[in-house]
């Protein structure tokens, strides 16, 4: 695969990825009825939204600057892999499979986001090693 195509791959991905944990985030933070009724409904505590909210619009902000804050962004790309996972088998125990598609979707562009990162960005970049 070209690097152009990777890159156009990599921004795609990471824009859909922004756009969706970033209006996640800020309806955590505005205590959108919708967002909150299904947390608290899956058992998170209220402390717990906004906490989410803070870290998840933190995250987009990083992922969105291009070239910079490269290790930073591992931390993202994981945080995100993590919020997805719980989301998924939290939502599979409280409200049934029909209502993961969401978790299943961002896994899937969140994984070929990631793999684009690891192939535009080799380690010796992200980790500064020699």
């Amino acid at each position: 695969m070209k690097t152009k195509t990777t890159k156009i791959i990599y921004w795609a991905g990471a824009i859909f990825m922004s756009l969706w944990f970033g209006a996640s985030g800020f309806f955590e933070l505005t205590k959108n009825p919708v967002v909150w009724d299904i947390t608290q409904q899956l058992g998170y505590p209220s402390h717990f939204i906004y906490i989410l909210g803070v870290f998840k619009i933190s995250g987009v902000l990083v992922l969105l600057l291009p070239n910079r804050l490269l290790r930073l962004k591992e931390w993202v790309f994981a945080g995100m892999f993590f919020d997805i996972i719980f989301a998924f088998f939290s939502k599979i125990a409280v409200l049934g499979f029909p209502a993961t598609i969401d978790a299943i979707v961002a896994f899937s562009v969140l994984t070929m986001t990631y793999l684009m990162f690891r192939k535009l960005y080799s380690p010796e970049l992200v980790f500064g090693e020699a």
